[in-house]
């Protein structure tokens, strides 16, 4: 009950950041909410956030459980580039839309290499013992320079038109991208809550020496988590590189791991380790991606759009403070006292 209590109080403040940003474009922005059917599929201002803030939201999903650990994990960007370029390269470019191997198989490929590169980031973290920031760091760098020789060091296009089916399709008039995102949800979910090892997860990130202490695998526990990590960089690098059909290795999810970190953490999972919130971390992703539908509706200048963005994280981040909100409360308890 009181991890019930705990989870509803950590997932509010988030939510009424995002109600305040939809009741701010509901009265300044026109046809903000306006939603279209066209073909049997729905568009929109609301529809394009969802689908846009799929890719970070499916980073945002292994990332949960990484900090949740007490961890970081600063290379998914790198290792989406490394997805979409693998998959890429294997289906092809041919004009005629012929893949050279099969869509599943190259799709499979892409995904087992980025779940490498999460198991390299978890050996580095729980067997050689590199503090995460470091280990994670190295794939970080490391990662672009293998996107860009799996991809020749080109945009690689693509023209397999079932392919586009992951960015760009739609199934029962939504974008496909969202189902993808609520399995991958879903899954983490019952597999966390339904069984020990979200306790686990939670208890190495608490005090590993203590959970170790308690029986509970510490090592396995963050390789598995590093390496689930790699496996939702691989699907989000999936996505990307088919809502645009093309692989870039230089630029395929630049900053992506800034922004799913920001959506983790607003979501209300700390930094600290300990208590994650799955659902808080989605609600994260959406505030981010509204936020950025909002600068562009307004045309504010690029150089000023990521100080709007800092100062919006920045309040929001204050109001989940617990320790904020008591010195405010204690402020004005001390000015009423006074008056």
């Amino acid at each position: 009950m009181k991890a019930s209590k705990s989870s509803s109080g950590s997932i509010v403040w988030p939510l009424i950041a995002l109600a305040a940003l939809l009741l701010f474009n509901l009265f300044f922005t026109p046809n903000f909410f306006k939603i279209e059917i066209i073909d049997g599929h729905l568009f929109g201002n609301v529809i394009d956030i969802i689908k846009n803030a799929a890719p970070i939201a499916i980073l945002a999903v292994g990332l949960t459980l990484v900090i949740a650990t007490h961890g970081i994990d600063i290379s998914v960007g790198s290792v989406v580039a490394i997805s979409a370029g693998v998959v890429a390269m294997l289906i092809g470019g041919d004009l005629k839309g012929e893949p050279k191997y099969p869509i599943v198989v190259a799709m499979a490929a892409a995904v087992l290499v980025s779940t490498l590169a999460g198991m390299w980031n978890g050996a580095l973290v729980s067997r050689i013992g590199m503090q995460p920031i470091i280990a994670t760091l190295i794939l970080f760098v490391a990662g672009r320079g293998i996107a860009m020789v799996t991809t020749n060091a080109m945009v690689v296009w693509l023209y397999a038109k079932p392919f586009a089916l992951l960015g760009q399709g739609y199934w029962l008039g939504l974008p496909f991208s969202i189902y993808i995102v609520a399995f991958l949800v879903l899954m983490t979910a019952l597999v966390t809550r339904k069984t020990a090892i979200g306790l686990f997860i939670e208890a190495v990130g608490i005090n590993p020496t203590a959970a170790r202490f308690a029986g509970i695998n510490a090592k396995n526990i963050l390789f598995w988590v590093y390496a689930f990590s790699g496996f939702c960089a691989g699907i989000s690098g999936l996505v990307v590189c088919s809502t645009v059909m093309s692989a870039d290795g230089n630029n395929a999810g630049n900053l992506f791991e800034l922004n799913a970190i920001l959506a983790v953490v607003l979501g209300g999972t700390s930094l600290n380790g300990g208590k994650f919130y799955l659902m808080g971390s989605m609600v994260g992703a959406l505030i981010i991606q509204t936020l950025t539908t909002t600068i562009y509706a307004f045309n504010v200048p690029p150089e000023i759009s990521q100080v709007v963005m800092a100062i919006f994280v920045y309040a929001v981040s204050l109001l989940q403070s617990g320790k904020f909100r008591e010195k405010v409360s204690l402020l004005f308890r001390s000015k009423e006292v006074e008056a």
